[in-house]
This record gives structure tokens, sequence and C-alpha cells, in this order.
């Protein structure tokens, strides 16, 4: 299963995937290719570390969403890669309609709470304000409604009284770390 991963920032997710790979628990997927929206952006870096082709694509248009000339690049150069799975790690855009329909059951994102709780920007600072005493992650496929695809797993975070938004965001990272490249092993062995 060939793998093309997005993202915005440093990567982190990306990295638990990688290192998954490299130590053969991502089942029959392999990582081809990470593209970033951002010149700078720290997951560019990983695809040195760990052999895996890596490129800035610019987005632009748009700041918040991917749509026009930015969405026809990426569906082109992702086209390029054949994939079988395009997963999204930290990538910051909304994604439209023509790039749902060149991918169509391809996509699948990771968001930070137990889904359909606290979609959206902010999900691990949602649930600490609210004061709900579990969240998680959810990986979930991508669909037109932000954060409201089928979803295919979940890990439950439990909100301790001593928690700090930083310590259960760090916490709610580590069961992201696993929870992502399970998923993808899982659908790789043709297990959703």
């Amino acid at each position: 299963m060939r793998v093309v991963i997005l993202g915005s920032g440093r990567g982190s997710n990306a990295g638990a995937i990688l290192k998954a790979q490299a130590e053969n628990r991502l089942g029959r997927a392999k990582v081809v290719q990470i593209f970033a929206d951002k010149p700078d952006a720290g997951i560019l870096a990983l695809g040195a570390q760990h052999g895996v082709a890596s490129a800035f694509l610019d987005a632009a248009p748009f700041k918040t969403k991917l749509e026009g000339e930015g969405e026809a690049r990426y569906i082109a150069a992702i086209e390029a890669c054949a994939p079988d799975l395009v997963v999204l790690a930290g990538f910051m855009r909304v994604i439209k309609p023509g790039f749902l329909n060149a991918f169509a059951g391809k996509i699948i994102n990771l968001h930070p709470s137990l889904l359909p709780s606290f979609p959206g920007l902010d999900g691990i600072g949602q649930a600490f304000r609210r004061g709900v005493k579990i969240t998680g992650c959810t990986v979930h496929y991508v669909t037109a409604e932000v954060d409201g695809g089928p979803i295919l797993d979940q890990a439950a975070v439990r909100i301790e009284k001593a928690d700090t938004l930083e310590s259960l965001a760090e916490k709610v990272h580590t069961a992201e770390h696993a929870l992502l490249p399970a998923v993808i092993a899982r659908l790789s062995e043709g297990n959703g």
C-alpha cells in the first residue's frame, strides 16, 4: 500500500509513521512521499532522515483551504505518486470537493479528540476547557464535513485533576503516535 503524507508543521505524527515503517510495524504500507504546504515545515526534514522523498508544495492562493490552483497542484503531484492512501498528519487546510473526489475513499485524518466531540481547531483545548474526564484521538476517513467522516479507530486519554493543558496535550500526542501507525498497518492488511 503506497502512502503519501501531507503536513504543515513539525511532523510528529509523520515521524511516528516513519518510525513504525523503519521498525516493520506498518504492515504492507510504505510511505512513498511527504508533502508540506509550508517551505520551513519540520515534516520535510523527516523525509530525508528516513529515506522518503519530501517536498514543499505551494497551496496558494488560499491560506486555510486547499482549493483552486493550489488544489490542482496537490492533486497532480499526489496522483503522480499513485497512492493507495493519503494521510493528513497535521495538514492545516480544509479539503474541498475536487481533492476529495480525486482520492475518494483514500484520505484519512488524525484528530485530537474523541469525535464527534470537539471537532475543528484545538480539540485538546476544547476538551480541557469543557472539563470532560476522558478525551483522546480519532482516525477517520475525510469527507466534506470537517472531522465528520467515518471513524476508523479511537484511543481514549483520561484527564486527571493534576493535568495542565500542556500535560494533556502530551498524553494525547502519545496516543496519536501509537494509533495512527496501527490504523495504517491494519488498512494495509485489508482490515479497516
